[in-house]
């Protein structure tokens, strides 16, 4: 992909939700996300911030307009390619890990290299390896998410979301659920994961003081995007 190719375009965005009385969510988003920045969505609670990472995410679908992702409208793919694209070139972090309690450290940050059926030895799960230590896990390989911190779960939800070597990092939340001390631990993380990977990290954040130290601040009111 070119340095200038968008990661991610969206052109004409709408979400409505319901038949009967109609409720939209999205009025006319129109968004560039560029390889490499670090992007913070703000917004009040009910502004449409998570539907519209869920829709670049395709975790959902807009009523109308055109997501551009790797040079294909994602948002007219079948549920299949979908998938194929949410594996291969998207990574997610949410606000709960959700990684699987039977599954080491290791483990959990191979599974999308395992669910794209590729072969995981080798190269890839020495580049896992080589993230985890960087992330201050070398030495916690084999425990048990049981067996870590709440801020220690979260960064093998960080570097699983990377395992796939995704294009874009889609974070939803992710210092939500943490304290003050792991929260700062995790934004830190995550940004210096941006800078020593060159991967684009769309967050979207309560969290003003996070926001302020993102690439660029993306306001959304009641659907809007009202300031970039």
């Amino acid at each position: 992909m070119s340095e200038d190719t968008p990661v991610a375009e969206l052109r004409g965005i709408n979400k409505i939700y319901g038949d009967g009385v109609p409720t939209q969510v999205l009025f006319d988003i129109d968004l560039l996300v560029r390889p490499g920045e670090f992007a913070a969505i703000v917004g009040a609670s009910g502004s449409g911030k998570t539907t519209l990472l869920n829709i670049i995410g395709l975790l959902d679908t807009p009523t109308s307009g055109e997501l551009i992702l790797g040079g294909e409208d994602a948002a007219r793919l079948e549920e299949n390619e979908r998938a194929r694209f949410r594996r291969e070139y998207l990574g997610f972090i949410f606000q709960f890990h959700y990684l699987l309690p039977e599954f080491t450290v290791l483990e959990n940050a191979m599974i999308p290299c395992r669910l794209s059926k590729k072969d995981c030895r080798g190269e890839p799960q020495d580049r896992m390896v080589g993230l985890l230590e960087q992330v201050g896990l070398g030495d916690r390989l084999t425990y048990r998410p049981s067996q870590l911190s709440g801020g220690q779960q979260q960064r093998v939800a960080i570097v699983r979301a990377l395992a796939n070597d995704p294009d874009l990092v889609l974070a939803d939340e992710p210092t939500g659920n943490l304290d003050s001390k792991s929260s700062n631990a995790v934004f830190d993380l995550m940004r210096e994961l941006n800078r020593t990977t060159g991967k684009a990290f769309l967050m979207v954040t309560h969290d003003e003081t996070f926001a302020r130290q993102a690439d660029r601040v993306i306001h959304i009111v009641d659907g809007r995007i009202e300031r970039d």
